[in-house]
């Protein structure tokens, strides 16, 4: 009898459910052909096919293809057509609860009522919203889509002219996007249940059809990495005080996620994902790769590696070991980031300078050559006592081994009694 892993998308592979002999041969398959797809713990998500069905068995057959009858099909109410399922809170739940079936979440993490305080807006009202996606719009892109600038009323939510409402930013999954249907339903989860001053609010979300979108308030100031790196080391600085604010807003978001009553892993903590309003107040955006933290007497959880290349943690890029520890690496990165003025990688930099930790990491034990990595432009607004502590709590989150890291909590009680300001010469 065979073992059926569910997924909520619809098939997209003209009707067919393909059965193979071995996990590997269907995920060889499912990268050339997208006619599947694998949901197990050795393959988390199925971004790169977008959603068909996987069977397994414990003695599977041999290659076989299985027509599908009938107009609905195993993935929470939506059609093999990809109709889509309903505009609904109640499918939303139900899609999301099968899918972290599939993904060795605890039965106890399901959407439950996280939903209910979002506002489920048509595909129509952000058409208008936005003037029809229209380019001029746009404020971003990433893997998940493209992200618009529209406008609301505030007190109804109905669409607004430009200038005349509440500007929101709205996301818009691309169908064939690398990260897919299910970081959305993570996004609409998480963020649907965490309310943190320190956290991006989601305002509602859009599941019509074939459309998926997420409605967020608007973070004037766009995002760190564009205040950080805009001008290079060359141009204007970010001011050393609002990096340190920036720095501490971090913290504070990251100990909220990590003292929750389910732990929450971020997992794609980075200076593009920190955004900032208009008083450079900072909160961390983007939840779609979050995951619930170990359970019990576990260490960490077993995932697909996904993230962005120098801020991953080494052992979670090694084994696919998650932990909250892996958080602070990343933190520690984003804070290397903070006090040079320099981005985690760059392949423009000097051989052996691409990577940010391996370049730096030996100045961060030195007292003497501290200073030597502060980003020159606001050196004279930073005494040598502060770099050096700050220094030392890098380097903690950088450990190579992650029980040695500090958490959260630690992190965000050591930057609140760190800064001391100093008088520019």
């Amino acid at each position: 009898m065979y073992a059926k892993w569910t997924f909520p998308f619809p098939c997209r592979s003209l009707g067919r459910v393909i059965i193979l002999s071995s996990l590997q041969q269907a995920a060889d398959r499912c990268k050339k052909t997208a006619l599947c797809c694998i949901l197990s713990p050795i393959f988390e998500s199925a971004a790169e096919c977008m959603g068909n069905i996987c069977w397994s068995e414990s003695r599977p057959p041999a290659v076989k293809e299985i027509p599908l009858t009938g107009t609905t099909s195993s993935y929470a109410g939506t059609s093999s057509k990809f109709t889509g399922f309903s505009q609904d809170r109640s499918s939303v739940e139900q899609s999301f609860n099968d899918s972290v079936q599939s993904d060795s979440v605890s039965s106890s993490h399901r959407l439950n009522d996280n939903v209910e305080s979002l506002k489920v807006f048509s595909y129509n009202d952000l058409k208008a919203a936005t003037r029809s996606f229209r380019s001029q719009s746009v404020i971003g892109e990433g893997g998940f889509g493209v992200v618009f600038k529209g406008y609301v009323d505030e007190n109804t939510l109905v669409p607004s002219r430009p200038g005349k409402g509440m500007p929101v930013a709205i996301k818009k999954l691309k169908l064939e996007g690398m990260q897919g249907h299910k970081e959305w339903l993570a996004e609409i989860h998480y963020l649907g249940a965490l309310h943190h001053q320190n956290l991006v609010k989601l305002i509602g979300f859009c599941a019509e059809d074939r459309n998926r979108l997420l409605v967020y308030e608007y973070m004037i100031r766009g995002s760190l990495e564009n205040h950080l790196f805009q001008n290079g080391r060359q141009g204007p600085a970010m001011p050393w005080e609002t990096r340190m604010k920036i720095a501490l807003d971090a913290a504070e978001g990251l100990a909220f996620l990590h003292g929750a009553q389910k732990p929450v892993i971020y997992r794609d903590l980075k200076a593009s994902n920190i955004l900032l309003d208009s008083q450079y107040n900072a909160k961390l955006s983007d939840f779609g790769l979050a995951k619930y933290g170990p359970l019990g007497d576990d260490t960490h959880v077993s995932t697909r590696i996904m993230g962005t290349y120098g801020y991953a943690a080494p052992e979670y890029l090694a084994t696919g070991h998650l932990s909250l520890k892996s958080d602070i690496y990343s933190f520690g990165v984003v804070l290397l980031e903070l006090i040079t003025g320099l981005r985690a990688a760059d392949k423009k930099r000097p051989p052996g300078q691409e990577k940010l930790v391996d370049w730096v990491k030996p100045f961060l034990k030195d007292k003497k050559k501290v200073m030597q990595i502060v980003d020159a432009r606001v050196q004279t607004y930073v005494s040598i006592k502060e770099a050096y502590k700050l220094a030392q709590l890098v380097n903690g989150c950088l450990d190579e081994f992650p029980k040695s890291r500090p958490t959260a909590k630690h992190i965000l009680e050591t930057l609140a009694n760190l800064h001391e300001p100093v008088e520019a010469v």
